[in-house]
C-alpha cells in the first residue's frame, strides 16, 4: 500500500495542489490540504479499489477544501499568485513570463466567478475530468453540473469581453 501511495502521490501531487491552490488562493492552504486528501487516501484508498483514482483523489481534495472553508468562515488569507511559482524549468525566462502573465489572468478571471461555477470549469475545463466525473466531484446532479459549467463559462466570456455583469 505505501509503495503504492507514493506513486500515486508522485503521479497526482501537482494536479491536486495546483486543484487545491487555484480553490483557496493560498499556497500554505493548499499544501495543508493536498497532505490532507493524501492522508484520507493512506486511510482509505483500499475502500476504493473499483474507482478510478484520480476522481476520487479530486472528490477527496474537494471534501478537504469545503471542510477547511467551513472551518475558516470568519477569516480570508490570500497569498500572491500561485503561478508565479509553478513554471517549467526547461521554459526559456520569456516564456516563463508570458505564460505567469496568462496564467495570473485566467486566474484573476476565475476568481470572479462564483465558488460553485469556478469549481465546475476548474473540473472539466483544466483537468478534463468527464461531466459525470466532475459533478461526482462537486457531489451535485449532471444537469446541475452542466447548468453550473454553462454559466461559468457564459461568465468567463463576459469578463474576458469587459462585460463583467452580476445576475
Amino acid at each position: 500500500m505505501s509503495k503504492h501511495l507514493d506513486e500515486l502521490y508522485r503521479q497526482y501531487t501537482h494536479d491536486i495542489y495546483r486543484y487545491l491552490y487555484s480553490l483557496s488562493r493560498n499556497h500554505h492552504t493548499a499544501e495543508d490540504l493536498m497532505q490532507e486528501t493524501f492522508y484520507r487516501a493512506y486511510l482509505y484508498l483500499e475502500v476504493y479499489n473499483d474507482e478510478k483514482v484520480k476522481p476520487w483523489l479530486f472528490r477527496a481534495a474537494y471534501h478537504a477544501f469545503i471542510d477547511d472553508q467551513r472551518k475558516r468562515k470568519r477569516q480570508q488569507v490570500q497569498e500572491p499568485a500561485f503561478f508565479n511559482q509553478m513554471t517549467d524549468p526547461q521554459t526559456a525566462p520569456d516564456n516563463q513570463l508570458i505564460q505567469q502573465e496568462q496564467m495570473e489572468q485566467i486566474v484573476d478571471q476565475l476568481d470572479q466567478l462564483p465558488l460553485m461555477q469556478k469549481q465546475a470549469v476548474l473540473l472539466y475545463d483544466f483537468h478534463q475530468f468527464s461531466y459525470q466525473e466532475s459533478s461526482a466531484i462537486m457531489d451535485i446532479s449532471l444537469s446541475y453540473f452542466k447548468v453550473l459549467l454553462f454559466r461559468g463559462r457564459q461568465r468567463l466570456r463576459d469578463i474576458h469581453k469587459g462585460g463583467d455583469h452580476d445576475e
